[in-house]
């Protein structure tokens, strides 16, 4: 697992040279919200595709 420094670098050098520090803040967040939604994930499991579609079939179907 990487440090939230070298995942902060990562994220840095993926970016534009002129992303500004509104673009470096919403990365940031969105790095964070999805790291934690995956250590949620592994400690408490997530819902199977197939029963997401069924839950949400009524706004699915087009």
């Amino acid at each position: 697992m990487s440090t939230a420094k070298a995942e902060v670098a990562s994220m840095l050098a993926s970016l534009p040279e002129d992303a500004s520090l509104e673009d470096i803040q919403c990365h940031l967040y969105v790095l964070e919200k999805v790291k934690r939604g995956m250590e949620r994930t592994d400690s408490e499991g997530a819902i199977p595709h197939e029963e997401v579609k069924k839950r949400l079939g009524k706004w699915l179907d087009s």
